[in-house]
């Protein structure tokens, strides 16, 4: 606080009587400079007399954005008159009080208890000049009833155009609004008040630096105060803005209650009996695979789950019948002119295939650098116009093509874009679809010929001149709009085999509940906002609610009247459904200990419990979504025994971004669905500072990012957080928008559900995610953040031996193992040597079941002919020879390790196929020991299922191009290494030396001097010493009758196309040189 140049003023002669008024306010943190008058009811005034406040100093130069208001005042007062009288004798302690010049706070006060603000109607009776500072904090707010205003006033007075030197000075705190809730009531202002004049008292005759500290520190010691005695409501006050947005969507087609004026006819339904012929397929011809628009289809249909191929255009067609079946259900072409100029060939085989099976083509025009006006397309009644800037866009309530999008609105303003393509034509053949207007700023009216308004951008063709249904775009997907005409279009040509859905669930979760800093939580009205707003979306959202995370830990850690609304929300409390965060809001992968979890997660119980919350609904979100994915395994524990969590959703599977790619999957028997988010996070909390500008979140709901979540995801949880729900409410005016703004433009027909009942919808649409895929938690940021940091990726495998079985893994194992620099995971008690995670039910456990077989300490090897110290780099590998032929190992490989190297051993793959059946025989198998081997390679489908599977473990593993195949679908060619067992066995040495190579092992291990051929068992062994060898066990190099000539021309005859397959594929690659064994089996002599 400030106090005036009273005190100087006190020691000057009459010279003061001429000086002008000084009034400073300080407010809060924010200090401004204001000259007013400030009551009706003042009693420093004299009866009849106008008075003008003035500075009492020069006035210094105005400075820009100072503003300044002129006015007068007039009235009387007894008191006033006395006051004046003494000081127009030149009194020095005219009110008798004793105080020289200083506050009378008793007298100032007793005016200001009645009525702390200044009345409205002041302004236009009062001289006033007002200074201020442009701070963010004002010194005067208007409201309702008046103006709020905080601080000490000081101020004196002159008369206006008399004799009299009216020069009392008074103070005052003005430090409520004018409701009166008692922050800065007459108590406070005395103290302050009383406080000053000390000050001020202890300034006369002090030097001005001494003044000016004191000052401050009586400046900190009230702020300090008023922050943690009085409170800060005062403060919060003040700063209250209504800036709370109202949603701008209108629909000309709807009512205010979101209700449709007249009734619409339903959705058509495309689906004929053409949809039977052809597969749910894509194809698309774009023109380069890096082009812009081929990588925006492509998002397109990934991100609505619709199966294509992608195929540059220009070159022979691929195969496009299967059988009597159509491969495609629908041809699209990045560039119209790639189909319009395609060779004869080509194109006539591309049409007939169209007709025959009824498959319709999509086409986009490709902006050009020259201008058409009036041009024709090549063989169609059809003319085009380009490079034109077009506005205000609408569609065609009577296409038979619209069925996700709804026709009667208009999107208002320019289209993106300044190379658009407009249709022209007379053939009744052709049907507009949507329609907009030219730019009349841009384009005068005959500047585009004679086109016919308003202009078409996009046009159906029924396939009356050529047989084939084609849907035309004059523009990219730029434009909202047309991503959904062209999910239309797809539907439309492919005779509903490509329908979507247009059923969307739609669930709001809204985290940190009482959770927040002060100012940023809920108040009273903050919560009625909720409750009403709520009605209104279940109003268009049958059965929606919103759903509540809270953690109780937080509880009335808020400003007075934001644990007001803490309260009131609890007394609603029926009115939302509930989950549980965490009850300090931890982050559940800091605990390695499942007793401490559960122990934080039962306070919040019992939280629940005391204040009547719901504890069943099955359903919970862990703070930043740590511990749900990567997987931590206490979390899924934890959540099972205390809240019997049946669902949860994450936002980080397998990655935040792209927000196409996330999915689902279920873990330990809880469902874990996809999270959405809607640009709204915990610091989004003003309309005007969200980023971008009000514009880009209007841009988000009226066909951007948030719109499109919804239309093609079919269940849509949202995240959003407690502080988007006070301040602006920018939740609220973001949904209720954007509800409303699918109504205008969709057909969808949206509804709400709780969570359970929503994984059950969402797994039963997409079985195919129940099976996770664990990611390398390392190769993400945000994922390493909600990781423990106690796990370690270096200790994941470097490199893969992935078989097949019956090959020489467990020799190449063995050797491997005799490197002191490389090292295996620890033994399994079930699969010995092999971990086989990647294949079967041990992948469900999870990785940190997986990891716990490779140890992050570096332990010293000193059973190895090359020994290693504590610290030395360690190589870990594992092997598995089940991964070679697993269907799912590949992707699951790769998306743990995705730069690991991949070792494989292949022999003849007829032979591998009788050792196999021999190996089994000795394992005591019911069907090997019971069937010969030529009646288990010949058994039919029909077979009883032992004999079948024992068939596909002989048969399976040897289509050796197959696998390899799949695993080059995920591993470069420069990951994968191919050993020729038979050389492996005959020249182990050789064959060591070139895997070190491979794998880039430091130090090289000279195997020359470690391994050494044992007679005895026909194959090399670790020599230990010089008499001793350390050979495999008994079950290792068996030595079984041979194969009967049956069955090996059989084989030979059933691996013919496998082996030449696997050939081209090793020619392809280039770094192996064909193995003798494949050379034999190829041959007519074997």
């Amino acid at each position: 606080m400030t106090i005036s140049a009273a005190a100087a003023a006190a020691r000057t002669t009459t010279t003061a009587a001429a000086a002008a008024t000084t009034t400073t306010t300080t407010i809060g943190l924010t200090t401004s400079t204001t000259t007013t008058t400030i009551h009706n009811n003042i009693a420093n005034r004299l009866p009849g007399k106008s008075l003008k406040y003035e500075k009492l100093i020069k006035q210094p130069q105005m400075q820009s954005g100072t503003t300044s208001v002129t006015g007068t005042q007039t009235d009387g007062d007894a008191d006033a008159n006395a006051d004046a009288d003494a000081y127009s004798n030149g009194d020095v302690d005219a009110d008798g009080d004793g105080d020289a010049g200083f506050v009378d706070c008793g007298h100032l006060s007793k005016h200001f208890d009645n009525d702390h603000a200044t009345s409205p109607d002041l302004l236009a009776t009062t001289n006033t000049t007002i200074i201020t500072d442009h701070s963010p904090l004002l010194p005067f707010e208007h409201t309702s009833n008046g103006f709020l205003a905080s601080g000490i006033v000081t101020y004196k007075a002159k008369t206006n155009g008399s004799n009299y030197d009216f020069n009392s000075t008074s103070s005052a705190t003005i430090g409520s609004s004018s409701s009166g809730n008692g922050n800065g009531s007459s108590s406070i202002s005395n103290s302050l008040c009383h406080c000053c004049n000390l000050i001020a008292r202890r300034c006369i005759g002090i030097n001005v630096r001494r003044c000016v500290l004191a000052l401050f520190a009586i400046t900190v010691i009230s702020i300090f105060y008023y922050t943690h005695y009085v409170g800060t409501d005062v403060f919060d006050g003040l700063i209250q803005r209504d800036t709370h947005p109202a949603p701008i969507v209108n629909c000309r087609m709807m009512n205010a209650a979101g209700k449709h004026i007249r009734d619409a006819s339903p959705a058509p339904d495309h689906r004929s009996e053409a949809r039977l012929r052809i597969d749910p397929k894509v194809l698309v011809f774009v023109e380069t695979t890096y082009s812009g628009l081929g990588r925006d289809i492509a998002e397109l249909l990934v991100y609505n789950r619709i199966k294509y191929k992608i195929e540059v255009a220009g070159k022979s067609l691929p195969v496009l019948t299967n059988l009597d079946k159509g491969r495609y259900g629908v041809i699209v072409f990045e560039n119209l002119d790639k189909y319009l100029n395609m060779d004869k060939w080509n194109r006539e085989l591309l049409d007939k295939y169209c007709r025959e099976y009824s498959v319709g083509i999509v086409g986009f025009v490709s902006p050009s650098e020259e201008t058409l006006v009036g041009a024709q397309l090549r063989d169609f009644p059809l003319f085009v116009h380009t490079n034109l800037r077009l506005r205000d866009a609408s569609l065609n309530p009577g296409s038979s093509v619209l069925r996700l999008t709804r026709a009667g609105e208009t999107a208002w303003g320019a289209l993106p874009g300044d190379d658009w393509a407009v249709f022209q034509h007379n053939h009744s053949t052709y049907e507009p679809v949507e329609w907009a207007q030219r730019n009349t700023q841009e384009y005068p009216a005959d500047s585009v010929g004679q086109v016919q308004l308003p202009l078409t951008t996009v046009l159906q063709d029924r396939g009356q001149l050529d047989g084939i249904q084609r849907v035309l775009f004059g523009s990219s997907l730029r434009f909202w709009l047309h991503r959904l005409v062209f999910l239309d279009a797809l539907s439309y040509l492919s005779h509903g085999q490509l329908s979507l859905s247009l059923e969307r669930m739609i669930l709001v979760d809204i985290d940190d509940i009482f959770v927040g800093e002060k100012s940023t939580r809920l108040r009273p009205d903050d919560v009625r906002a909720l409750i009403a707003t709520q009605k209104i979306i279940a109003g268009m959202v049958p059965g929606f609610r919103f759903n509540l995370g809270f953690s109780g830990k937080y509880y009335h850690h808020g400003t007075r009247e934001e644990n007001l609304g803490d309260d009131f929300l609890l007394q609603n409390v029926q009115e939302f459904n509930w989950f549980s965060h965490m009850w300090k809001h931890q982050q559940p992968h800091l605990y390695d200990n499942l007793t401490m979890l559960t122990a934080e997660m039962q306070l919040n119980f019992a939280f629940a419990k005391e204040h009547n919350i719901p504890t069943n609904s099955g359903y919970s979100i862990s703070p930043h979504h740590s511990g749900v994915y990567p997987a931590h395994e206490l979390l899924y524990l934890a959540w099972k025994q205390v809240w019997n969590v049946k669902v949860t959703s994450t936002e980080e599977y397998p990655h935040l971004r792209p927000a196409r790619l996330r999915h689902g999957f279920i873990h330990r028997n809880i469902m874990v669905l996809p999270r959405q988010t809607c640009g709204l996070f915990t610091h989004t909390m003003y309309i005007d500072r969200y980023p971008g500008g009000r514009d880009k979140l209007d841009e988000s709901i009226q066909g951007g990012e948030l719109f499109q979540t919804i239309v093609y995801n079919p269940i849509n949880i949202f995240m959003t957080h407690m502080s988007n729900y006070g301040s602006d409410r920018l939740a609220l005016y973001t949904f209720q928008s954007v509800i409303k703004f699918l109504q205008c433009w969709t057909n969808l027909k949206l509804a709400s559900a709780p969570p359970i009942q929503l994984a059950e919808m969402y797994f039963r649409l997409h079985p195919e995610e129940v099976d996770p895929v664990w990611g390398n938690p390392c190769d993400d940021l945000r994922h390493r953040k909600i990781w423990s940091k106690n796990k370690n990726c270096d200790s994941l495998p470097k490199f893969l031996v992935i078989g097949p079985q019956k090959t020489g893994t467990t020799a190449l194992y063995t050797f491997l193992s005799m490197h002191g620099s490389i090292a295996s995971n620890i033994p399994s008690p079930d699969t010995f040597e092999e971990v086989q995670f990647f294949n079967g039910n041990n992948y469900y456990r999870g990785l940190d079941w997986y990891m716990d077989f490779f140890p992050a300490d570096t332990l010293p090897n000193t059973s190895s002919p090359m020994p290693t110290t504590v610290g030395s780099p360690r190589y870990m590998f594992e092997k598995s020879a089940t991964y070679f032929d697993g269907e799912a190992v590949p992707k699951r490989a790769h998306a743990l390790l995705p730069h690991a190297k991949i070792v494989t051993i292949l022999i003849s793959p007829a032979k591998r196929a009788y050792s196999w059946y021999q190996h089994q025989r000795a394992h005591g198998d019911v069907i090997a020991n019971n069937y010969s081997f030529y009646q288990v390679i010949t058994a039919s489908d029909s077979a009883p299922r032992a004999l079948k599977d024992l068939r596909n473990r002989c048969l399976n593993p040897g289509k050796y191009a197959q696998h390899l195949e799949h695993w080059l679908a995920y591993y470069p060619a420069q990951q994968l290494h191919i050993i020729d067992g038979d050389q492996l066995r005959l020249n182990p040495i050789d064959v060591m030396n070139e895997l070190q190579r491979f794998l880039k092992i430091q130090p090289l291990l000279d195997y020359s001097n470690h391994l050494r051929y044992d007679v005895k068992k026909g194959f090399y062994c670790q020599a230990v010493s010089e008499k001793r060898n350390k050979c495999l066990g008994k079950s290792k190099g068996r030595q079984y009758p041979q194969m009967d000539e049956r069955s090996a021309k059989l084989l030979q005859r059933y691996y013919m196309n496998h082996n030449t397959a696997l050939v081209k594929l090793l020619k392809k690659l280039g770094s192996r040189p064909i193995p003798q064994w494949l050379k034999d089996d190829l041959s007519t002599g074997t």
